[in-house]
């Protein structure tokens, strides 16, 4: 069979919703960009805790610390699942953990930003969690299985996330004219981020076309970027709280929210390492990895001589 062949039936598997397989034959670009996007999404799981991690040792309650504690493990387990589907594409974990920290893989440049106040986890909780739950909430229909297997608990996980957020925000937005204040500002720093976790304008977006007929994407950025704003637009009215862009306003004919146009500079600057804490996330992940290698050793030890063991009583 010519790789023409091969091409037709792996595209004619994906139109019929047939499910990519980790043993199946596949085309190389495939391959690739579900390692890139599945490694990208597995690291931003895992620098993704560091901002609310922050606030661990600071919650403004016991209940608000074992919230947060849950959330941030469910954040690991998540990195855990994403990083197994990767590997059935062949790439190891140790090679993918080495492209984060050598600064050649990406991770969502959401997690670029600071955590300045406690209401900084409600609005991460609300407005990050919710955006990634639009784009996930697709990924569970996305062509290769495992991919698609890991992503149904992950965002019946990311809900409960979201849920927490709103309602710390909730609470905060019912208190006193300080704690108002600070819910207020929160929304205002992370709106558009949260904006730009979509990714680039489509006519800007390198892969979305091939992503799309592949069916590794189901809707492009700026359709999911169009009903996150829909959804939160109308989430916030009961906070009582306000979206920080003058432009926002209900369109009768299309049936959608305008919105103003996202800074595509800081965007761009983000992704390309000069956010506000890119360097200090690599850093902590470095740190982190560096201190855990004994553990890690120890583990690979124990393992090899269980294995040795078994081999003996086996002979």
């Amino acid at each position: 069979m010519s790789i023409q062949n091969f091409e037709q039936h792996f595209q004619a598997q994906i139109d019929n919703e047939i499910k990519i397989e980790p043993k199946d034959w596949m085309p190389e670009a495939y391959r690739k960009t579900n390692i890139r996007q599945i490694s990208q999404h597995a690291h931003s799981e895992i620098v993704g805790m560091l901002p609310e991690g922050n606030w661990i040792s600071r919650a403004p309650s016991l209940k608000r610390k074992a919230i947060l504690i849950a959330k941030a493990q469910d954040e690991a387990g998540h990195g855990l699942y994403l990083y197994s589907a990767a590997e059935t594409l062949g790439m190891s974990r140790d090679e993918m953990i080495a492209d984060l920290h050598s600064g050649k893989a990406k991770y969502s440049s959401i997690f670029n930003y600071p955590t300045l106040s406690w209401a900084d986890v409600g609005a991460i909780g609300w407005l990050v969690d919710g955006a990634a739950i639009m784009n996930q909430v697709m990924l569970t229909r996305t062509s290769y299985g495992p991919y698609a297997r890991a992503m149904v608990r992950i965002c019946k996980e990311e809900s409960f996330h979201q849920r927490q957020g709103f309602e710390s925000l909730l609470v905060l937005s019912k208190g006193t004219a300080e704690q108002k204040a600070m819910c207020q500002d929160a929304i205002n720093r992370w709106w558009w981020p949260s904006l730009m976790m979509f990714g680039p304008k489509d006519t800007e977006s390198t892969n979305s076309d091939q992503s799309m007929k592949w069916k590794i994407k189901r809707k492009t950025n700026d359709e999911l970027r169009q009903n996150f704003v829909d959804m939160i637009a109308e989430q916030i009215k009961v906070l009582g709280m306000k979206l920080p862009d003058n432009k926002l306003n209900w369109n009768e004919q299309r049936k959608h929210y305008d919105f103003g146009e996202i800074n595509w500079d800081e965007f761009w600057a983000v992704v390309k390492g000069n956010g506000p804490c890119n360097k200090q996330r690599l850093a902590a992940r470095r740190k982190a990895h560096e201190e855990g290698r004994w553990v890690r050793e120890a583990a690979m030890a124990y393992t090899e001589k269980k294995k040795s063991k078994s081999s003996l009583e086996a002979a």
